[in-house]
C-alpha cells in the first residue's frame, strides 16, 4: 500500500501537456489504472481537485491552497474560506505557495492561518525550494523560513514540500530540530526516465539525499509524494525505493503520511 502525500489532479492545459511528458495521460480514467497497478490506495492533491477518482481505486483528499493574491485582496474572506475547507473531511490540511507569492512563511498575513489550521489538528503543507519556470523568486521559498514559524507555532504541524531541493541539508535541519516539521520527498525528478539510469547519471546527489536521511535519524519525519503530473509514477517510485532506506519504506509509503495528515485507516 502506498500513499502519494503530494500530486496535483487537474485538467488544465499545463497539467495535460506535463502528464504526456511524463508518459502519462492526464485524464481519471489513466490515473486510476496506474495507481491500481502501483498499489496506490489513497492520495493528498495540493491546492485541491477539478476531477474524480473512483474511491474504488484510491481515497482523494486534498490540501486547500492560500494564496497571497487573495490574501490582499480580502485577508477575512480567505481566512474564512480556509476556516471552512478545514471542517471538510476531506481537506487533511493547507498549501502555501511562498516561492510563487514573494512572501515568506513568516508573512504576518501567514500567521492566523497557521493558528487555525494547529487548532484542527490539520498540518500546513509550504512549497519549498525551486520553483517552476522564472517567474518564481526562490529567496521566499528557502526552507530555513519555516523554522521561524516551525519554532513560533509548536502546536501545527509543518510540511517542507520537496525537501527543500536544492537545500536539502537545510530542509533535514529544520525538520530535525522542530518536532512539528515534516519533509516530502516529491518533485525531485521530473518528466519519463528510467530510475537506474537516472541514478547513475546522478549518483552523488542521490547519495547525498540519502546520507542527509540517514543523519535525520528519524524515519517518521519523511514522506513519498510524485508531484503528478510532472513525474512518471512508476519510474519515480522505483527510484525512491532505491533512494529511501529499506528500513524505512512501510514508514516512508505510508504510515508517515497517514498520521500527519490523520487519514482514515484503508477498508
Amino acid at each position: 500500500m502506498i500513499i502519494d502525500a503530494h500530486l496535483h489532479l487537474g485538467s488544465h492545459e499545463y497539467m495535460t501537456r506535463s502528464a504526456l511528458e511524463a508518459g502519462h495521460e492526464n485524464t481519471p480514467r489513466h490515473i486510476e489504472r496506474v495507481f491500481a497497478e502501483q498499489k496506490i490506495t489513497a492520495a493528498i492533491a495540493m491546492g485541491g481537485a477539478d476531477f474524480a477518482i473512483s474511491p474504488d481505486v484510491a481515497r482523494i483528499f486534498y490540501c486547500a491552497a492560500l494564496r497571497g493574491e487573495r490574501l490582499a485582496n480580502d485577508a477575512a474572506a480567505e481566512l474564512e474560506r480556509a476556516e471552512k475547507s478545514l471542517k471538510d473531511p476531506r481537506c487533511v490540511g493547507l498549501k502555501l505557495y511562498p516561492g510563487y507569492d514573494y512572501r515568506y512563511p513568516a508573512d504576518p498575513g501567514f500567521l492566523p492561518f497557521y493558528e487555525l489550521a494547529g487548532s484542527c489538528g490539520k498540518p500546513v503543507v509550504f512549497h519549498t525550494g525551486d520553483t517552476a519556470g522564472e517567474s518564481g523568486r526562490v529567496k521566499y521559498a528557502h526552507p530555513l523560513g519555516v523554522d521561524e514559524v516551525a519554532t513560533e507555532f509548536r502546536n501545527t504541524q509543518f510540511v517542507l514540500a520537496h525537501c527543500g531541493n536544492p537545500w536539502i541539508v537545510d530542509a533535514v535541519e529544520v525538520a530535525a530540530k522542530n518536532r512539528n516539521a515534516a519533509l516530502d520527498l516529491s518533485g525531485l525528478a521530473v518528466g519519463n526516465f528510467d530510475a537506474d539510469e537516472l541514478y547513475r547519471r546522478c549518483e552523488g546527489y542521490w547519495k547525498y539525499l540519502r546520507m542527509w536521511i540517514d543523519y535525520l535519524s528519524d524515519d517518521t519525519k519523511i514522506m513519498y509524494g510524485s508531484d503528478w503530473p510532472l513525474v512518471n509514477i512508476p519510474a519515480y517510485l522505483k527510484l525512491m525505493r532505491r533512494v529511501v532506506p529499506e528500513r524505512a519504506h512501510e514508514a516512508f509509503f505510508a504510515a508517515n503520511a497517514r498520521r500527519i495528515f490523520h487519514l482514515p485507516e484503508t477498508e
